[in-house]
């Protein structure tokens, strides 16, 4: 489906005094005939303006461009069913997630060739051994990964994990730190929150570990927090910035665990959902003792 945004000069001007002024605003709209009032509208709406008395849009040209969401245009359903969108890396023998931490290792417990031994004649079965850290793919931070006593993966609600109203927030390309500016525009309450940034691109390669790697600031992180946000994902190689300047002090996990929010690191595939109206899972297996662990990470999406 082809998506459209405005990009416009706007002059706003409030009822009760003052004014405001955006040059090369760009805003999601519904359809390349949206009108100057419609646009008015979905831009007071956007910004959150009170009091508005007049707004003059002005040099108004529609392209076509994904969506980026916020208050203006809700994603509408187009029938036909749902699809499934794979939002997860595949684990495989040997790959790196984390740089310097160790790969997976893949092998045979019981091979076709052996269990012909056992079964009767025609019977067969494979079953295969993995043996990797807990932080390998994809995978869900739960609060007892940041502090002792937490909530392990046993001790998640399934309603913190699965089929949760979500959205995407499109992170500009370039930018580093994701903080409260870039997310105020955001709905977030009772919502998975992912952090679209691009980089899963260079998952797998050195450039993934790279200092220009974005991250959720700490401040970010306690605005997800006041405005109640359900969980939180990133496509980059960790939520929290990993440069030796940020001394490894962690203010994002640290401020999300702490109200019980899970995270969901090393996402992909963030670029083919909507801005919102879809639906997230990212649930790992109940293991005693253990907070991460890989998930299966997928958005419901109507189609």
């Amino acid at each position: 489906m082809v998506e459209y945004r405005a990009v416009f000069d706007a002059e706003v001007v409030f009822a009760n005094g003052g004014g405001l002024r955006t040059d090369g605003f760009r805003l999601d709209v519904p359809g390349p005939e949206v009108t100057d009032d419609e646009l008015a509208a979905l831009l007071v709406r956007h910004l959150g303006l009170l009091m508005v008395g007049e707004v003059r849009i002005t040099d108004r040209t529609v392209v076509e461009e994904p969506h980026k969401g916020g208050r203006g245009v809700a994603t509408t359903p187009t029938g036909g069913g749902r699809r499934l969108v794979e939002l997860s890396h595949v684990v495989t023998d040997g790959m790196v997630t984390l740089p310097g931490w160790p790969g997976p290792t893949i092998t045979d417990w019981l091979t076709r060739e052996t269990s012909r031994e056992r079964y009767a004649p025609g019977v067969e079965f494979h079953v295969a051994r993995i043996d990797m850290i807990a932080n390998t793919g994809t995978y869900v931070d739960t609060p007892s990964h940041r502090f002792a006593d937490a909530p392990d993966l046993t001790g998640i609600p399934l309603d913190r994990l699965a089929d949760l109203p979500a959205l995407v927030v499109r992170v500009p390309a370039g930018t580093r730190a994701v903080d409260r500016l870039l997310l105020a525009p955001y709905e977030v309450a009772g919502r998975a929150v992912l952090l679209h940034t691009g980089w899963d691109a260079h998952f797998g390669t050195d450039a993934y570990a790279a200092p220009e790697a974005p991250y959720l600031t700490g401040d970010g992180a306690s605005w997800l927090v006041e405005a109640g946000a359900a969980l939180v994902g990133i496509d980059s190689i960790n939520i929290d910035d990993m440069t030796a300047a940020a001394a490894g002090k962690r203010p994002a996990h640290t401020a999300l665990l702490a109200a019980g929010i899970p995270i969901v690191e090393h996402l992909t595939g963030l670029d083919a959902l909507p801005p919102t109206g879809f639906r997230f899972t990212a649930a790992p297996p109940r293991v005693s003792g253990m907070g991460t662990f890989p998930v299966r990470a997928f958005a419901t999406v109507d189609a």
